[in-house]
């Protein structure tokens, strides 16, 4: 299945991002929103720019923001906290009719991955991801999907940390028009956190969020906000510090750009 994993309650514009979602109807890429959990270079001549235009054949160059396609990932072990958990606590899952109409790299198109194709190359992608050892964080087949992700017919559920139940977070995704789903929930150690990995400032900052060491996504000021959900993953896996990506070029099927440009112009995107 392929999930775009989101934070719900980051502010955007005069609400927050899930705000904006029930106002669109839509799910939209960094070049409309100019909002991003990664690098912010969704602009003419901006990294993300170049990357879509060397992937997708030059497809988008001269489109509209509004068509660019929006990015997630391929859920190949069907984690229940999403298939990139790195770039949300929250996903929307998507109807697996969207597979005709979406590609797929790895690793991580920061990367500028030479294996890339449609569906018919995920089961060698998954194969590099699987052999990779880049952890947790890094590990993931990264999905784009073009044409519009409306909430009302591509959506199967939006997915949330159950630390966003019975708040304002919830009332909006109810308004999406799509089912809401609950994941089990993410809970850290603070004592447990990797002073290595991402630096000493995350454990000082886990250790400021409040009272208790087990931080949740929601209102991080008030981390004791508790709800009644199913046993959370705690504490929180963090995986090795990156390590060199795999080999690239080892797909033999549909990883040429124009190969896969070709067939997403022959399904009529």
């Amino acid at each position: 299945m392929i999930t775009l994993q989101f934070h719900p309650d980051w502010p955007y514009q005069a609400g927050t991002v899930i705000d904006s979602m029930v106002a669109d109807g839509t799910y939209r890429s960094q070049f409309s929103t100019g909002t991003s959990n990664g690098g912010l270079t969704a602009h003419p001549g901006g990294d993300r720019w170049h990357w879509e235009s060397r992937l997708f054949a030059g497809r988008y160059d001269d489109a509209p923001a509004t068509s660019r396609p929006v990015y997630g990932a391929w859920n190949r072990r069907a984690d229940p906290y999403g298939g990139a958990v790195r770039f949300g606590s929250s996903y929307v899952r998507l109807r697996p009719e969207l597979l005709d109409r979406a590609t797929f790299c790895f690793p991580d198109s920061v990367y500028e991955p030479s294996d890339f194709g449609d569906q018919r190359a995920l089961s060698a992608l998954c194969a590099l991801a699987d052999a990779s050892e880049l952890g947790d964080l890094d590990d993931a087949v990264e999905a784009h999907i073009h044409g519009p992700v409306r909430f009302t017919t591509d959506v199967e559920a939006v997915v949330l940390d159950p630390s966003f139940a019975d708040t304002p977070t919830a009332t909006a995704a109810n308004q999406l028009g799509c089912p809401v789903e609950y994941h089990p929930g993410f809970q850290v150690h603070a004592n447990a956190i990797d002073p290595t990995y991402r630096g000493p400032h995350i454990v000082t900052l886990a250790k400021s969020l409040g009272p208790t060491d087990h931080p949740s996504p929601n209102r991080p000021s008030s981390p004791n906000h508790r709800h009644p959900h199913p046993t959370p993953k705690t504490p929180l896996a963090l995986p090795s510090p990156l390590r060199p990506h795999p080999t690239r070029g080892q797909i033999e099927c549909a990883t040429s750009p124009q190969i896969a440009h070709t067939s997403l112009v022959n399904k009529g995107f």
